[in-house]
């Protein structure tokens, strides 16, 4: 519904009426007062959280000062938080996780429901049930009581319900920390903007919450309670690790906290970006206007899983209409070749049969990239060609399959190519990724397995000091020791032999990103469960090709 001029109190009231009554009827949200230890599970899915349709009535149909559509749930439900519990790379990974260690079983389910159904996950902990995603008990079950607020990834109820940390301790590896023994009239919402004594009313008559405001809603902080990653693994004698003995899953919070980005830009900054025009937070009052206004488009880098989101939106269950998903993927493309680095190519020069040149990349992010799940890689794919168009040297080629021609680690599982400074053959390519290894220092790609890192050589943000690193975000292998590998940028030293061909010579370089790197999708497909059978039909029909991150063509003369 969209609105525009002023409202009055009347109108307001008339509709917050029809609203509650629809909302009764159809997905019953009435705010309850009872304690949730003596209600059902659906009366307390109620006093908990409310899932993200029941916020569309009044954060629908908005438009900033300039005309632009803002609408916060059309744009979050195209996003993979919002998807997060329908991704089928995510699903075949944790029915991996399981089928190789069984016994650990109601571990990994819990742990991977926190981050990606953590409404589900923490209805469950409110009453002590444990929290299952597969199978007739499962919340993924389309039967199951909480299956609405499983399936609807992280939504609104999760993140605003994150309150202030009160202490200068980071909250990190699923710590949201939200209250589960507050009564729904207790229960906090937290904003950006400040909220009259009207809003606050209505809000709570509609949803049982009580609006405040409160800035730490737009610090990084909030980020990294999923996105700060750190896990127990499976130790030499089949237990658990524990205490300090944890693998640093992911850690871009670290990341951030030790580049330039910190104190100028947060993740809400580029993964938020704002509107172009001051915008209202609510369509019932469309006359206050809100500047910078964070459009809630979580724009990331996942591309490949957009593209399986597209194919299968009506099998998967992605919400929203084909045309807002594509202009999801459009954004994210957009950040990617924009946001993300630039590549020069310098110091071309001709010996004999020797051609020799430089490649630079400027780093643009505020984190590691690629980040995150270390299923990512990114590389250079060089190509030299004569005068008559003819490729005499190719690094870093791949196919549709995603995989790099050349690269140790997809021909063989136990191996990994290294960190190059200089690269002379087809066979050497520049792949900047995290690899790791388990506790007898072999490769993995099992979670519950990792318990370190064998390469680590991730382009670094702007200001990032390798040589004094956070302890959970370290530079590992030989980029440790390569003096062109620093916060902000890396070169590398090309040697191509002409071997006789004619020039001038073309030297064309890209810079390539994978969200799942091709060994990451062949372990999965290798267990043979359900899921990691749909999620390669899938993969069958998308393909696997990566996004071109930059890209930089000169000539010999």
């Amino acid at each position: 519904m969209e609105h525009t001029g002023k409202m009055t109190i009347s109108n307001c009231i008339a509709f917050l009426m029809s609203t509650l009554l629809m909302s009764i009827a159809l997905v019953g949200c009435a705010a309850k007062e009872t304690p949730p230890s003596t209600e059902s599970a659906d009366l307390l899915e109620m006093d908990l959280f409310k899932p993200s349709s029941n916020c569309v009535a009044c954060h629908q149909g908005m438009k900033d000062n300039l005309g632009n559509d803002v609408s916060i749930h059309t744009e979050w439900q195209n996003s993979i938080m919002a998807n997060a519990a329908r991704d089928p790379y995510y699903l075949a990974s944790v029915r991996m996780e399981i089928q190789k260690s069984p016994q650990y079983t109601e571990a990994i389910e819990e742990k991977c429901a926190i981050c990606h159904a953590p409404m589900a996950r923490l209805n469950n902990d409110a009453t002590g049930e444990s929290t299952l995603l597969f199978g007739d008990q499962g919340i993924l079950a389309a039967e199951h009581p909480l299956n609405d607020l499983a399936v609807d990834g992280v939504s609104c109820a999760v993140c605003h319900q994150i309150p202030v940390n009160p202490a200068d301790d980071l909250r990190h590896s699923s710590d949201l920390a939200i209250n589960l023994d507050l009564l729904a009239s207790e229960r906090l919402i937290y904003g950006a903007f400040p909220i009259s004594e009207q809003n606050v009313t209505l809000m709570k008559a509609a949803s049982g919450y009580t609006a405040v405001q409160s800035e730490h809603i737009r610090e990084s902080a909030v980020c990294a309670t999923c996105h700060e990653l750190y896990l127990n693994y499976i130790k030499e004698d089949s237990t658990l690790s524990s205490g300090d003995e944890l693998f640093y899953e992911q850690t871009p919070y670290s990341e951030w906290l030790a580049s330039d980005f910190a104190g100028q830009s947060s993740c809400q900054n580029c993964h938020m970006p704002p509107a172009k025009g001051a915008a209202p937070i609510s369509n019932l009052t469309p006359q206050n206007l809100y500047e910078p206004f964070a459009r809630h488009t979580f724009t990331g880098g996942n591309v490949f899983m957009l593209n399986l989101f597209g194919e299968f939106s009506e099998e998967l269950g992605i919400p929203g209409s084909v045309a807002a998903l594509d202009q999801h993927h459009t954004r994210t493309e957009d950040l990617l070749q924009n946001q993300t680095a630039r590549l020069t190519v310098s110091a071309l020069e001709q010996q004999d049969d020797t051609l020799t040149f430089d490649v630079g990349i400027e780093v643009l992010t505020g984190h590691k990239f690629p980040t995150s799940f270390p299923s990512r890689r990114a590389w250079l794919h060089v190509t030299v060609s004569d005068a008559q168009g003819k490729v005499i040297f190719e690094s870093g080629g791949y196919d549709e399959t995603g995989e790099i021609f050349g690269n140790e680690n997809d021909e063989n599982p136990r191996s990994f190519e290294p960190h190059y400074e200089l690269i002379s053959a087809p066979d050497q390519v520049q792949i900047y990724e995290p690899i790791m290894k388990d506790v007898s220092g072999e490769v993995t790609t099992f979670q519950m397995l990792a318990a370190g890192y064998l390469k680590d050589n991730r382009l670094l943000p702007d200001g990032f000091d390798k040589q004094n690193p956070p302890s959970v975000s370290a530079v590992i292998g030989e980029a440790l020791q390569d003096s062109t590998f620093t916060g902000g940028s890396d070169s590398i030293t090309y040697q191509v032999q002409t071997d006789g061909a004619s020039g001038p010579f073309t030297v064309q370089v890209e810079l390539l990103y994978q969200s799942v790197s091709y060994r990451w999708a062949k372990n999965v497909l290798d267990s043979q469960t359900e899921e990691s059978q749909t999620f390669g039909r899938m993969l069958e029909q998308t393909g696997n090709i990566p996004v071109m991150i930059a890209s930089q063509t000169v000539q010999t003369q």
